[in-house]
């Protein structure tokens, strides 16, 4: 196997450089026990020079930036060089200079360019979710330029995501996934080589089910409550619908009251394309009735915001959110109803069985109590 090109950027090789002379940095290519450099055109005294990196002057931010897009280019020639099975250190040059054409962009920047591909034709929710990340990540702070994408950076990162609460599959789900797709971007327009998250384990830790949910006498609460303005009104609505159509937002908002038959709704998961089907209970009917037959659907970034307000008028405790209306539902039925897991693994849209059964098989304390009793009591009648 054939040994990769490596790339460095050197200050003063030549050793010229004093507290008070400039010595250029330079692009170093090395390939074979042979090198190529490439002059950056950044010329730099000794003490502003230090970890690669511009230091001590007002246009570093510029001369870093200058660094990165020229390590970027060299970089994805290289790549394009060595799939072409055709590398040459003399060739280099040439191919740098002609990649120029569109590539004057940072890390960010290049998200920015990235997530316009990435939400085309998804949903608000999607390009919400994006246009969220990449706001954190530009007021984070901590990777600008590619040089950034680093693993410690990564750790970093997750690091500042769990000071805010934020558990792992949130962590996950809402923030490093989308950091590494722009990266995985990268690596295929050539402007990165390594994927930190091939090095750093971030869990993806999903909670149980049975971690969010209500109970019965708290979604009711939710249900009697007053709400202080007509849109959370709207919101609180919602929550109940969903609650007792254990649907996911997804699902929810593409509800069509017109295929409700016989008090039977039946659809297929967005997300799945499974089938999924449940009788239209009196809570959600009545909902339904209230916006005669058009729900007042908004975003889920809004959505799950102002469920948190939702939950402080009713005074409840809990950091509610879209799926634990879903949750919720499946968990009172289950619990409260007695409505057995393969039916609720049809209403749910599961196309296994055995998911619904690992995320809701731990009953409450409450009902296994409640059952031990049944059981005590056929147990001391039998003479057991």
């Amino acid at each position: 196997m054939r040994a990769l090109p490596t790339l460095t950027f050197v200050y003063d090789r030549k050793k010229t450089a004093t507290a008070s002379k400039e010595a250029v940095v330079e692009l170093r290519i090395s390939y074979e026990r042979k090198s190529k450099y490439i002059s950056t055109g950044v010329s730099l005294l000794p003490k502003q020079y230090k970890g690669g990196r511009v230091t001590n002057r007002a246009d570093m931010v510029e001369l870093n930036e200058s660094l990165d897009l020229l390590m970027a280019k060299a970089r994805k020639a290289v790549n394009t060089m060595m799939e072409e099975g055709d590398f040459s250190l003399e060739e280099l040059p040439r191919r740098i200079k002609a990649s120029s054409s569109g590539s004057d962009v940072s890390f960010i920047e290049y998200c920015k360019k990235r997530v316009q591909v990435r939400i085309y034709g998804k949903s608000d929710d999607t390009k919400d979710r994006y246009e969220r990340f990449l706001k954190w990540l530009k007021a984070w702070g901590e990777i600008r330029h590619f040089s950034d994408v680093t693993d410690e950076n990564i750790v970093k990162m997750d690091a500042a995501l769990a000071k805010t609460g934020m558990k792992p599959y949130s962590k996950w789900n809402n923030y490093h996934r989308f950091l590494n797709s722009f990266i995985l971007d990268a690596i295929d327009d050539g402007f990165l080589k390594r994927n930190p998250y091939k090095w750093v384990h971030i869990r993806k830790d999903k909670d149980s089910g049975l971690s969010k949910y209500l109970t019965l006498e708290e979604l009711q609460a939710i249900e009697k409550a007053i709400m202080p303005t007509a849109s959370l009104e709207r919101v609180r609505d919602l929550f109940v619908f969903q609650s007792y159509t254990c649907l996911s937002y997804t699902d929810l908002a593409s509800f069509d009251a017109k295929m409700v038959k016989d008090g039977v709704y039946t659809g297929y998961r967005g997300k799945t394309g499974v089938e999924y089907s449940f009788l239209l209970l009196p809570p959600a009917k009545k909902v339904l009735e209230k916006y005669k037959g058009r729900l007042p659907i908004i975003s889920n970034v809004k959505y799950n915001e102002y469920l948190k307000l939702v939950a402080q008028a009713a005074k409840i405790d809990k950091p509610i959110s879209t799926h634990w209306a879903r949750h919720t539902g499946a968990t009172i039925l289950l619990n409260e109803g007695g409505v057995d897991m393969e039916v609720i693994a049809k209403i749910l849209g599961h196309s296994d069985p055995r998911e619904t059964r690992r995320t809701y098989s731990k009953l409450l304390k409450k009902t296994i109590a409640e059952e031990m009793k049944k059981a005590q009591k056929k147990i001391i009648k039998g003479g057991v």
